[in-house]
């Protein structure tokens, strides 16, 4: 299919959403090599499109002009209409049931107007990535590789901390945790067992939970890395051993920048949101992921992280 025109894709919710669509944003690409390519969410997020060197621009779902085109007959924003009116093809994974956003657009642009769905339907069991290719079937996009990939730009082979394992100990929703004391109790076999530098990661809610961890820990084998920019965390996690943590957005950061990875999994559904890759390991328990055993994260964290 030829196409020269100007694309936008338009994408909110969280850092794994985001992550899951970048195979979509990457086919994109791949089939219309001439066409700019832009994405509407939120900039702390799909910051990580632009330094993977998936787009050329990035603008803000936040906008509060934006609000118009989310009422029904809403006022539009004369630098908006400008804006959408320039695309020649718009991909939207936002949630819009009765189709007021899309409409609202249409006032203001002649754009083909894809709509894709905002979550998949946890039914289907049909992994997430695979979701939000389908719709491209309708630009003759068939076959697309559902694993998403990041390569950060500018990673520089000389400052190598291969011999680092980054640990995230939390995530979005405290019932997707594997128990505090379980994550010291890991902690210090780690140190007692491997010669690993220990880099826990997380954001400003999981502050205080990372400074419990790492208070007791050595500081010359223990970092912090709080509130970082998610493409500066995708180039640490890029020159990383391993990666341990949850069912959350910064796992699926650590699996498309290609890092092997343990991921402590509750009761979400594993089919439709585990990161896709193959580098990456599962564990569950039966009862729940509280029971689940140190020694089992251990050994399983030790097999993928040993030198190859």
């Amino acid at each position: 299919m030829s196409f020269r025109g100007k694309i936008l894709v338009i994408r909110g919710g969280a850092i794994g959403d985001f992550i899951l669509t970048l195979p979509a944003i990457a086919a994109l690409r791949r089939q219309f090599p001439e066409s700019r390519l832009e994405v509407l969410g939120y900039p702390h997020i799909v910051q990580l499109a632009v330094a993977g060197g998936l787009v050329d621009d990035v603008r803000s779902i936040d906008a509060r002009p934006l609000a118009g085109f989310f009422a029904r007959n809403g006022v539009l924003a004369e630098d908006l209409r400008d804006y959408f009116s320039e695309f020649d093809l718009i991909v939207s994974y936002l949630y819009d049931p009765d189709q007021i956003f899309r409409t609202n657009v249409g006032r203001c642009s002649p754009a083909q107007f894809i709509v894709g769905p905002h979550r998949p339907d946890e039914t289907g069991c049909v992994p997430a990535a695979r979701v939000y290719l389908q719709p491209l079937e309708r630009l003759a996009i068939f076959e697309a590789d559902p694993v998403p990939q990041l390569v950060p730009k500018g990673l520089d082979s000389s400052s190598s901390t291969l011999e680092q394992l980054v640990l995230h100990p939390g995530s979005g929703s405290e019932h997707k945790n594997w128990p505090e004391l379980r994550w010291a109790d890991l902690l210090r076999h780690l140190l007692d067992s491997t010669g690993f530098t220990l880099l826990l990661v997380g954001g400003e809610a999981e502050g205080e939970r990372l400074q419990r961890l790492a208070r007791p820990l050595p500081p010359a084998r223990t970092r912090l890395a709080q509130n970082l920019p998610l493409a500066e965390l995708a180039a640490v996690l890029a020159r990383s051993r391993c990666f341990i943590g949850h069912d959350s957005g910064i796992s699926h950061l650590a699996a498309a920048v290609g890092l092997p990875g343990v991921v402590l999994w509750g009761d979400t559904s594993e089919a439709v949101w585990r990161p896709p890759s193959e580098k990456v390991i599962v564990l569950k328990h039966p009862a729940a992921l509280a029971r689940l055993p140190v020694g089992d994260v251990l050994a399983h964290l030790q097999a993928i992280c040993a030198p190859a």
